[in-house]
């Protein structure tokens, strides 16, 4: 028997396009987290919290809420050592575990959860220098530590995301294929050059030859997140498009960072965020949500054009 997840592949397939969630980090911090701590404690420290949050999402119209598990690799939780006086890596599993079973706690029986996947922090063998610095071989133990107890927690699929080195998203997305038979969302985070007026990874990728590269490594829809907003988001998922016709994610920030003192807002709210989504998804966008400077209205004004789109094709 196929496991549920692979649902979400079959709906964006057969032309529905569904609604993943929005920021963590934004609602972390409005509820109390400082910056410089581990998020990911939280699914242990401020358990109902998290849950909340979930919760939150589920409620505002997301089919697909991702766990709280972002950046819980054991080589991204040691950098975590000194602050919290202990060995933060071998709580890998726990913290991820801990992340799925509070999204599923929060899930309606329609609803999705997603293994989050981050980033490490470490640079490639092959382009680094310094101290973090990881083979694909260290990349590959990591993350087959954190899928398998996502797994563990009851996750659907997986997402690979904001990834900035193909290798490093090359491994995570084989590292969770060989841990089950999961689909897996995988996005990588694009800079826009404004001199080129074009959108590249940290390592000068275009979206077309990203897109190739995710779907070569075996994953099952690929996209963008984080990033400049969704009116780059657009051109990204365009460029995509053309060159493949899988199943394309995309959930942008709301626009640019801006920093006033100690806060951090973004410049788009929910309604400003809103007016970009029927052009993202008329470009070829399967699944839509929001990243950093988002919350859960911004992801129910999503929603509704999500909503919207699908009267239009089957009225």
């Amino acid at each position: 028997m196929k496991a549920r997840g692979w649902e979400v592949v079959e709906r964006v397939r057969a032309g529905e396009p569904l609604v993943f969630d929005g920021g963590y980090g934004t609602m972390l911090f409005a509820a109390g987290l400082l910056d410089g701590h581990c998020p990911e404690l939280w699914n242990v420290t401020h358990a109902d919290i998290v849950r909340g949050i979930h919760q939150g999402y589920f409620d505002a119209g997301s089919q697909i809420v991702e766990t709280n598990t972002f950046g819980a690799t054991a080589i991204k939780l040691k950098e975590y050592n000194e602050r919290y006086g202990q060995n933060m890596a071998a709580r890998a599993r726990e913290l991820n575990e801990q992340g799925a079973r509070l999204a599923r706690a929060a899930a309606p029986a329609t609803g999705y959860v997603a293994g989050s996947i981050g980033p490490t922090s470490a640079v490639p063998a092959d382009y680094g220098v310094g101290d973090n610095i990881a083979t694909d071989d260290e990349y590959l133990e990591t993350f087959t530590e954190q899928a398998q107890a996502l797994v563990a927690g009851g996750v659907d699929l997986f997402a690979v995301e904001t990834m900035m080195f193909p290798q490093e998203a090359a491994a995570a997305i084989r590292a969770c294929k060989a841990v089950a038979d999961l689909p897996v969302m995988a996005t990588m985070f694009f800079q826009y050059e404004d001199l080129h007026d074009r959108d590249r990874t940290m390592w000068g990728e275009s979206p077309a030859e990203v897109a190739k590269n995710l779907l070569a490594a075996g994953a099952d829809v690929i996209g963008m997140n984080c990033g400049r907003g969704p009116d780059r988001a657009i051109v990204i998922i365009r460029e995509m498009r053309r060159v493949t016709d899988a199943p394309l994610v995309a959930y942008p920030n709301a626009g640019l960072p801006v920093r006033k003192g100690e806060t951090v807002t973004y410049e788009l709210g929910p309604a400003e965020m809103a007016r970009d989504y029927p052009a993202l998804l008329d470009a070829g966008c399967n699944i839509v949500g929001a990243c950093c400077g988002s919350d859960p209205e911004h992801i129910r004004l999503i929603a509704e054009v999500v909503r919207a789109r699908g009267r239009q094709k089957h009225p």
